[in-house]
């Protein structure tokens, strides 16, 4: 056993905790815990030691997609709530999509009001240390950001040919994700885009003075990216400024909502297989905010936006970029199970969950492949 790995293992079992015990809770949710940890394990007691001792299995596994839930909503602020997508999604793929097959690392130890270190003073940090790891003076850091951007550079650096499939949270979770996942290939020599898709644009530079959150994301990892170019998003609606002002701006590329539904997703398709082939990438990164489908498909998030895609489309768009291009690394985010914002109840968290895993099913998939 090389010293880098026992130096990874021994992090990852210090900084992460079993798959859906991210949201530190006595009783809520505690039967879909229960449900989740019996799959995965067979029981429903012991559970810390058998995920500690499923650790090994990483070595070995066969599989290249490796799940990580981070179940944090501090980075979002509007509606909290998808820090139980983590917990919920997992449910839902194993019952709905049992094809998805993934190695399952377990989820962040979120302190739920801590977003990333670099806003905490000595004393507060010293004291989630205390909290996290009994230990004031901890190498290790205490929030899911900084956690998140921590075990990940680790990962790459020990299992260069795998990717990890995020779980969120709110979207601010991306940053850390993408940044680590975006420095691993660049040390490779991948050239590599990521295409996300929101109702939303992402590209603030700040909100309300936090600039990592789950609005300003997409600017801060313009710099890790070939080139600005290189972010691609689909299903924006939501903005208040107009195409021009954010592909201008940052040289980003951008296919709204309304264009998609206009032109159809072949035309718009073919136009980002014609970028890509032209740019010379190599590998995809896709991360998938849940309000890019439109409310009718996805109410149980923190901001539902109507006149978005349908399912289908995204699978469409998804699996015409697959075809050609692999996707090594991905994320699912906003999805909220306990908040349905729909009306009249024309939606569900159910049928959130429901489109969420199938899109997530399908990008398991391509990474493992």
């Amino acid at each position: 056993m090389s010293a880098k790995w026992q130096d990874f293992r021994t992090k990852v079992a210090q900084c992460l905790c079993p798959p859906g015990n991210g949201v530190f809770t006595v009783n809520t949710a505690q039967e879909r815990k229960a449900a989740l940890q019996q799959k995965l394990y067979g029981q429903t007691d012991n559970i810390e030691a058998l995920w500690q001792a499923s650790l090994d299995g990483l070595q070995t596994t066969e599989h290249k997609a490796v799940m990580l839930g981070i179940s944090s909503d501090c980075g979002g602020g509007i509606l909290r709530g998808a820090n139980w997508g983590p917990l919920f999604l997992r449910n839902t793929l194993i019952e709905q999509q049992p094809q998805a097959q993934a190695f399952d690392l377990g989820d962040v130890r979120v302190i739920p009001h801590l977003l990333h270190d670099k806003y905490l003073n000595e004393g507060t940090i010293s004291n989630c240390q205390k909290a996290l790891y009994a230990d004031t003076d901890s190498e290790y850091h205490v929030s899911p950001l900084s956690i998140t951007e921590d075990v990940c550079t680790d990962f790459y650096a020990n299992f260069p040919e795998k990717g990890i499939f995020g779980i969120g949270g709110d979207h601010s979770i991306s940053y850390p994700l993408t940044k680590a996942y975006l420095k691993a290939k660049r040390e490779q020599g991948k050239k590599v885009a990521i295409i996300h898709f929101d109702a939303h644009t992402d590209l603030l530079v700040e909100r309300l003075g936090i600039d990592l959150c789950f609005g300003s994301w997409c600017t801060h990892i313009l710099e890790y990216l070939p080139s600005p170019a290189h972010l691609i998003q689909f299903g924006i609606r939501s903005s208040g400024k107009p195409k021009s002002h954010w592909e201008g701006t940052f040289g980003v590329k951008q296919h709204w909502a309304h264009e998609i539904n206009e032109r159809g997703t072949d035309a718009v398709v073919a136009e980002v297989l014609a970028q890509l082939r032209a740019d010379g990438v190599d590998e995809l990164y896709v991360s998938f905010d849940i309000d890019a489908l439109d409310s009718e498909f996805a109410s149980a998030t923190g901001t539902p936006e109507k006149d978005g895609l349908n399912p289908q489309q995204a699978l469409d768009i998804l699996g015409a970029l697959a075809a050609e291009f692999p996707i090594t690394g991905a994320d699912m985010m906003e999805i909220a199970p306990f908040t349905d914002s729909s009306l009249e109840g024309k939606s569900s968290s159910e049928t959130t969950l429901r489109e969420g895993a199938k899109i997530s099913a399908f990008l398991l998939e391509q990474m493992n492949k």
